[in-house]
């Protein structure tokens, strides 16, 4: 044979042999595990979890930075979640730096977040407090020596994940106060007509401006042998509150499952460690219930055991592949106009150096911040792991946008990690720039433009769906007994009023006109039969007008309304809906419209002191009659309505009675087609149906019946 020859052959068999061996080569799964302590060397230091500045002396618990690595065989990813209250990202990009040249392990692979403990160093400055000095040099080369550390302890590991609702351990803090009580912001405008921490059953306030998130998400990984190597938990609640310096409950958490899990230490070989959700509208207290006694232990331990309860649930793989795709998103900040810049200079000036003590003076200096500033960048990642996916921001997020998140991920399961790669404030969904309060005054902790949150969002499902491969998961309404019901009663437009985003309502009825949603709202609340989220209510469940998989939604009204063309409706129709005035804490003298008709006939429903509230029908009959019903029910209760017009005859019925509540002769014709509700209303509309004929009162007790909803009943009251 010549050499040739031998040459061409030896050729052929590595070409045919060697990809077969590596074919049935086993794929390895490898993780590592590291902790390196951030507490401070010396005292005191700055702490930036409050408006201002204050110094702490010593530290109450140790401050660490804990990271897990992942290695599939073909890439390396970093998990990297640190004691603080959050880090710019020049700071996070140092340590990356640092860590890749060390690890081999790129950039884009690694992903570094803050917990949001409000009693870390201050690793960045914000409104009244600046960054400590000393800890800002020091700390980046302590997160790449735990980086570094993480992937030097590779071996070979098994994954697993899952989830459950704890609703019992996070709620909303943000309020929407009522109209005649609301406040004036640093700016000296009277524009907060939501805010969070409104106290406990606060008489100021009708209900949460939001939803929840009540996911706590768990990664797992164990050895080969099945001892436990590292959890990574996430959960959407803001902070707890400790004394400085401390990594807070998360830092309590890692404890206590470490505990559950019988291990001695969850900074050791093994290494557990609570990640930041979406909460820029959650924290842990029940606003509309009474105030509970809770330390931060034991608060802790009891998410340590609702997490115990789903680790105990996990599917562990011996392999599975994993992704990042990383984004950047240019963004704009809202810079101060000229009168805005013109006062915060002012402002700023009489300060002669001296830090800020009063709210105006702190917004001030943010004011010039951003007016230097005026455009930033953010880091944005979709990481999978196997069939789950995590996105990563670098934002105080509001629960409804980790929900659009998750209800569109492409895998199914999905979790969201906050502060991570950086630190751009508050982003609240567009239509909660218009309840103004803190988490939209304009600052370096909320600055980015109105749109962010939804340009994030589409960037980040975009990216999901290029790292698993898959198309996001549209979403869908699902429809109950009660939807159904509706629909087989042939309306000509059917409001569900689920809607997560954007300022109109969809149409459920096919080539129907959506809703349009005039600015003062707030969306994916809890809807009729679903809950309300707070006391005896917090946890939210499915009902017969959701179905049995998801939970029924409804739009709050604060200021604004909404407004509807119905083309073919004419002097015989019947317009349906369910609505809910308020929490009882909040009762107050009020009223508000909850359906104009096109004739100009309102149905009116006026709230009093003790909390129960009356219908009455205001007449277009150029007389301004009122004609009240005669019964009273509890404000807080949903119920439902239907107002009825045969074309000389207006009738009221309401929570399936066969009998009208209201009834009265109009001679009012339609004067077009549009129909208005929720004007002045403040409170809940749900399941918003219109039909083009006089729907019987029998028909109306079956779509009640079809609910399957009860209501308090209260005493008749004589006619006025």
């Amino acid at each position: 044979m010549t050499p040739s020859s031998f040459s061409t052959l030896f050729g052929v068999f590595f070409a045919l042999v060697l990809p077969l061996q590596s074919a049935n080569r086993p794929e390895v799964f490898r993780a590592g595990v590291a902790v390196v302590d951030i507490t401070p060397l010396q005292f005191p230091v700055r702490v930036n979890g409050s408006f201002y500045e204050y110094m702490a002396n010593r530290a109450v618990d140790r401050l660490q930075a804990r990271t897990l690595a992942l290695d599939d065989g073909t890439m390396k990813i970093i998990l990297c979640v640190v004691d603080t209250c959050m880090m710019p990202r020049e700071l996070i990009d140092e340590a990356k730096k640092i860590a890749t040249r060390e690890s081999g392990v790129s950039m884009e692979r690694m992903m570094i977040s803050a917990t949001h403990t409000h009693t870390g160093v201050s690793a960045m400055g914000c409104l009244g407090a600046r960054p400590d000095p000393a800890y800002v040099v020091w700390l980046p080369a302590k997160l790449a020596e735990s980086i570094v550390a993480a992937v030097k302890n590779l071996q070979p590991a098994r994954v697993g994940w899952t989830s459950v609702n704890d609703w019992e351990h996070t709620h909303n803090r943000r309020w929407i106060h009522r109209a005649d009580k609301v406040d004036m912001d640093p700016f000296g405008v009277t524009s907060v007509r939501a805010n969070m921490h409104p106290g406990h059953e606060s008489s100021k306030v009708i209900g949460p401006s939001g939803p929840v998130d009540p996911g706590l998400s768990v990664l797992a990984v164990q050895t080969s042998e099945g001892r436990p190597l590292a959890l990574l938990a996430n959960y959407s609640q803001h902070y707890f509150g400790s004394s400085p310096l401390s990594a807070d409950y998360y830092g309590a958490f890692s404890r206590h499952i470490a505990k559950l899990l019988g291990q001695e230490s969850s900074e050791g070989t093994f290494v557990a460690m609570m990640s930041q959700g979406t909460s820029g509208d959650l924290q842990w207290r029940d606003y509309g219930a009474p105030e509970k006694k809770l330390t931060l232990d034991n608060y802790s331990e009891a998410v340590a055991g609702s997490a115990f309860d789903a680790y105990k649930k996990i599917t562990w793989h011996s392999h599975v592949p994993l992704g990042v795709v990383q984004k950047t998103l240019p963004m704009a900040y809202r810079v101060p106009d000229a009168e805005r810049l013109a006062w915060a200079r002012e402002k700023v000036e009489a300060l002669k150096g001296e830090l800020p003590k009063k709210l105006p003076d702190v917004y001030a200096l943010e004011a010039i911040f951003l007016h230097e500033k005026q455009k930033t960048e953010l880091v944005l990642q979709a990481i999978r792991i196997g069939d789950l996916t995590i996105s990563t921001l670098p934002n105080e997020v509001y629960a409804i946008t980790g929900l659009k998140l998750k209800a569109q991920s492409p895998l199914g399961a999905h979790f969201n990690i906050g502060l991570a790669n950086g630190a751009e404030g508050y982003i609240p969904p567009p239509e909660q720039h218009t309840l103004g309060g803190y988490t939209t005054w304009p600052a370096r902790t909320a600055g980015l433009e109105v749109q962010a949150e939804p340009r994030i969002v589409e960037t980040l499902l975009g990216a999901l769906e290029e790292v698993s491969g898959k198309k996001r998961t549209p979403l869908k309404d699902e429809h109950g007994a009660y939807a159904e019901a509706v629909f087989k009663a042939r309306p000509l437009s059917f409001w569900r009023l689920n809607d997560i985003a954007g300022n109109k309502a969809r149409n459920a009825i096919v080539n129907a006109p959506d809703a349009t949603i005039m600015d003062g709202y707030a969306l994916y609340l809890p809807g009729a039969g679903s809950g309300s989220g707070c006391g005896t209510q917090e946890q939210l469940k499915s009902s017969n007008l959701s179905g049995p998989n998801q939970i029924n939604r409804a739009i709050h009204f604060a200021g604004g309304h909404l407004a509807v063309e119905v083309p073919k409706l004419g002097d015989h129709s019947t317009v349906a809906l369910w609505f809910w005035l308020g929490e009882r804490s909040g009762a107050s003298k009020r009223g508000g419209s909850l359906i104009i008709l096109p004739t100009g006939d309102v149905l009116q429903v006026r709230q009093s002191a003790d909390h129960t509230a009356k219908l009455s029908l205001i007449l277009a009959d150029g007389k301004s009659t009122e004609v009240a019903g005669p019964t009273s029910f509890m404000a807080d209760d949903w119920h439902f309505v239907a107002l009825v017009s045969d074309g000389s005859q207006l009738k009221v019925f309401m929570d399936g009675s066969t009998m009208a509540e209201v009834e009265s002769e109009s001679a009012s014709k339609s004067k077009g087609s549009m129909i208005h509700f929720a004007e002045g209303l403040q409170g809940k509309l749900d399941e918003i149906a219109v039909f083009d004929r006089p729907v019987s009162a029998n028909e109306l007790k079956q779509l009640f019946t079809a609910s399957g909803q009860r209501v308090r009943k209260l005493q008749t009251d004589a006619a006025p």
